[in-house]
């Protein structure tokens, strides 16, 4: 199995925290916006089974192309047919802001077995001054890394813009995630994980 990352960029930052969220004895995982599939080729090395899905039929070409082992599913994930309560472990990186924020947590929350895990890495707007006084604050580490490390994207991944403050991103999912916790980071990120009761 590949594990070479030809580029690096905060989206693969995230992902040994990810991973060590998997909970132990993981049977099905599920991966919303696997993009070119490196993270679900690495929750394949922990979870006996697992699924990606993307909306972008070029990024699962890729994904299919380069890896193997994780079952890779073109189309929109709030309406794909998904088992109910069919995973231990769901995640989704950079890609929950492309889709309806509050619907794809209520899929994700739903698809979950009890005791799964959901870990949500998103991306949100600065809305307030406190976000955007974190956000100069963050510049020159961002820039530091940035220099340090070659940065870049999958070629032919799908971007766009957040809508969602980050406020409007803590509430909502206060309310469909009852517990979750909400971390903020550095790297223009936040992530959200819940375990389901």
């Amino acid at each position: 199995m590949h594990d070479e990352v030809p580029y690096w960029n905060t989206n693969v930052a995230r992902h040994p925290g990810i991973l060590r969220a998997v909970p132990p004895g993981c049977r099905a995982a599920l991966d919303v916006g696997c993009g070119d599939g490196l993270l679900a080729a690495r929750l394949a090395r922990r979870c006996g089974r697992v699924v990606g899905v993307d909306l972008s039929g070029e990024m699962v070409a890729r994904a299919r192309a380069t890896y193997s082992e994780p079952t890779f599913l073109e189309g929109d994930f709030l309406t794909l047919d998904l088992p109910g309560e069919g995973f231990d472990f769901v995640c989704s990186v950079t890609a929950v802001h492309h889709m309806d924020f509050e619907a794809a947590l209520t899929r994700m929350r739903e698809l979950l077995r009890p005791g799964g895990v959901l870990v949500v890495v998103g991306l949100a707007r600065e809305a307030t001054a406190a976000d955007w006084a974190r956000r100069i604050a963050a510049a020159p580490l961002v820039r530091a890394v940035k220099a340090v490390r070659r940065t870049g994207a999958p070629e032919g991944m799908p971007m766009a813009a957040p809508e969602m403050s980050y406020r409007e991103v803590r509430e909502t999912a206060r309310r469909v995630l009852p517990g979750v916790r909400y971390r903020w980071h550095v790297l223009r990120r936040y992530s959200l994980t819940w375990t389901k009761p």
